[in-house]
């Protein structure tokens, strides 16, 4: 299958620091593709560069096999939603929502069946005569949505459309965006720094650092099989061993796990850890997460984290034995 999005050897500089180095990027038609990683990794500048509103200083971006590198936003098959949703206050939903078909000359009644149409499918059909303030910031989101949809773009871009959410709609609406995202079949591009957020939304999570693609792949593999010692760190909690490695097996102060000869740390999931076995620790710091307990415990020198079932009996100070599930254990290079 040929690339519906290709971004190729893209970098890019703001003054004397570098937002880009050389970022190639290949992604298929029907996608739900989020850009990972902390403040400064460089994704809103992929996004950014995407959409058309900044000039890479080298590369090309490709949509379509169409190279887009130098075309204006409104000319390039994509459409963005930015995370303050940018809705015009006076007019109604439905008049925001066919805006984008205002601007390419459709007629009034086509373009507001059409709005119509589109609410429907993001489940506001009764909010066309509404406006902006009368919704909540979940409805809003989806209006947002909707407005982007319309037009019918390759790809749709997202900037962190969650992030002024509370918890619990931005749970729901993650919910919501992938529904819809399987319903129109459009290729998304989402950025957030979320790992929540990207391992609830993404069928390909592209984790990024300094600029530069750290790791890719399905968020299963990318979790429990990280490429790099930053990935395994950012996506999720662990605790990095360092080890020494001979004869196919890597030693750390928590014990011995096979591993290649160019190993030189293991990361251990606090959900592979677990009461009973041979590793004695004393417990540090307990903080009860509702399903689980997020446990800190001294062993050997290290602070093992572990996440234990939530009606588990234990306290600060406490002194216990645990166990790590060897096989999930996640043997890194440097």
């Amino acid at each position: 299958m040929s690339p519906l999005v290709s971004i190729e050897h893209i970098s890019h500089s703001f003054g004397s620091s570098r937002a880009l180095d050389d970022v190639s990027l290949s992604l298929p038609p029907d996608s739900y593709t989020v850009l990972l990683g902390p403040s400064g990794s460089g994704k809103t500048t992929l996004l950014s560069i995407l959409g058309g509103f900044l000039g890479p200083e080298q590369g090309r971006v490709l949509i379509k096999g169409q190279d887009c590198t130098a075309m204006a936003p409104a000319k390039r098959p994509t459409a963005t939603v930015f995370q303050d949703y940018a809705l015009f206050p006076h007019m109604s939903i439905g008049a925001n929502v066919g805006f984008g078909l205002r601007m390419k000359g459709v007629a009034k009644a086509e373009r507001d069946a059409r709005a119509s149409a589109m609410l429907d499918v993001v489940g506001l059909a009764a909010s066309f005569e509404r406006k902006p303030h009368q919704l909540s910031g979940g409805q809003r989101q989806r209006v947002a949505l909707a407005r982007a949809l319309i037009v019918e773009p390759a790809v749709l871009l997202l900037d962190e459309p969650l992030g002024a959410l509370d918890l619990k709609l931005r749970r729901q609406m993650q919910d919501e965006l992938k529904a819809i995202q399987k319903r129109v079949g459009t290729a998304f591009i989402h950025v957030t720094h979320d790992q929540e957020e990207a391992m609830a939304l993404a069928d390909h999570v592209v984790v990024m650092n300094h600029g530069r693609i750290e790791d890719q792949g399905a968020p299963e593999r990318v979790y429990a099989r990280p490429a790099t010692r930053f990935t395994a760190t950012f996506m999720g909690e662990s605790t990095i061993l360092s080890g020494t490695t001979a004869n196919g097996m890597i030693d750390t102060p928590l014990g011995r796990f096979p591993a290649a000869s160019d190993a030189s740390h293991v990361a251990i999931r606090p959900e592979h850890v677990s009461l009973g076995g041979a590793i004695a620790a004393e417990v540090t710091d307990v903080v009860y997460q509702g399903a689980f307990k997020r446990v800190t415990a001294r062993a050997n020198g290290v602070d093992l984290l572990a996440r234990l079932p939530a009606e588990t009996r234990v306290l600060q100070g406490e002194r216990m034995m645990l166990s790590i599930d060897a096989p999930h254990v996640i043997v890194l290079k440097d």
